[in-house]
C-alpha cells in the first residue's frame, strides 16, 4: 500500500464511552472505509501511529432510519474495526496526525 491509501483507509478515531473504557485494554478504535479488510487495517495503523498490532475485529454498524420533522431518513452504514495493540504501544487519538 502507497502513503495515499494508507490515510484513505482510516477515516477517523471513535471517541465514545465504550471505546474510552477500551482504552484500558490497550484497544483503539476507528471508522474505516466499508472496503477495507483487516490486513489493511493493520498495516494502515501500523505505518501511520509506528505501533505494533496485535489484532483487528472489525465490525458493520447498520444504518437506522430516523425520522426528522416527520420526514424519514437513513443513517449510512460504518465500519468500525476494535485494533489490539501489543503491550507498551500505546495511541493518543485526541492529538491527531
Amino acid at each position: 500500500m502507497n502513503e495515499a491509501q494508507i490515510y484513505d483507509v482510516i477515516l477517523s478515531p471513535v471517541i465514545t464511552e465504550k471505546s474510552t473504557m477500551a482504552s484500558e485494554y490497550n484497544q483503539v478504535m476507528f471508522n474505516v472505509t466499508k472496503t477495507a479488510s483487516k490486513p489493511q487495517i493493520k498495516e494502515a495503523v501500523e505505518r501511520l501511529f509506528d505501533v505494533k498490532v496485535k489484532a483487528v475485529n472489525t465490525l458493520v454498524r447498520k444504518g437506522k432510519t430516523k425520522r426528522f420533522r416527520g420526514r424519514v431518513g437513513r443513517q449510512s452504514d460504518v465500519k468500525k474495526a476494535v485494533v489490539t495493540l501489543e503491550d507498551g504501544h500505546s495511541i493518543d487519538v485526541t492529538t491527531g496526525l
